[in-house]
């Protein structure tokens, strides 16, 4: 444990057991947090203007971000297994709100999914850029709120995914048939072409 670590995350972690509904609403985000990004994903994908298959491409490349976000925490993992906090420190001196496996604590799987699935759509969709990067801040902050995270597993797992959203970005062109394959699987190929060539930002 470092000062950082722990003043941080008292200070986060002691906002919680005051006000019942945001508990609650914390507990759900942090808990949930996977399902909701799924929804958005579906209510993005649906819903977008058929005129813009770049970005649906850019949802494309969310996924795929926050996919190998998780794959280079697996393997941080294995090379430094953190304890929890609920694991370091005495019981009766923070809150844990939701149950949790003792297993590594950094980064954050969460944090890590999230700023992939956000970083991924950064200058390519100002609606699911803001929308997801929004609610990846709020669950980093879940996660701490709600006792299973330090602040500096947060703090990694933004770092991570970024890192994995620029590298899959990288690759962009490589991912076409995907979206290609998906915008004909729905009919949503827009009228002026029937495949996504490039990005227009």
């Amino acid at each position: 444990m470092n000062p950082f670590d722990t003043t941080i995350y008292h200070a986060i972690n002691n906002l919680s057991g005051h006000i019942v509904w945001f508990d609650h609403t914390m507990m759900f985000i942090s808990k949930y947090a996977l399902e909701i990004y799924a929804l958005l994903f579906i209510l993005f994908w649906l819903t977008l203007p058929r005129s813009r298959p770049e970005s649906r491409h850019a949802l494309v490349l969310s996924f795929f971000s926050g996919i190998f976000a998780l794959v280079i925490n697996f393997i941080i993992a294995h090379f430094w297994a953190r304890p929890r906090p609920f694991v370091s420190l005495q019981p009766g001196t923070f809150h844990q709100l939701i149950p949790h496996a003792a297993d590594a604590s950094f980064p954050s799987d969460h944090g890590s999914g999230s700023f992939g699935f956000a970083a991924a759509t950064w200058k390519l969709n100002k609606w699911i850029s803001r929308t997801f990067t929004t609610f990846a801040i709020i669950v980093i902050f879940s996660r701490v709120y709600t006792g299973v995270h330090w602040p500096t597993d947060v703090l990694a797992s933004v770092v991570v995914g970024v890192i994995a959203a620029f590298i899959v970005r990288k690759f962009s062109r490589f991912f076409y048939p995907i979206t290609n394959f998906g915008l004909k699987l729905f009919r949503l190929q827009p009228k002026t072409t029937k495949r996504v060539t490039r990005y227009r930002p």
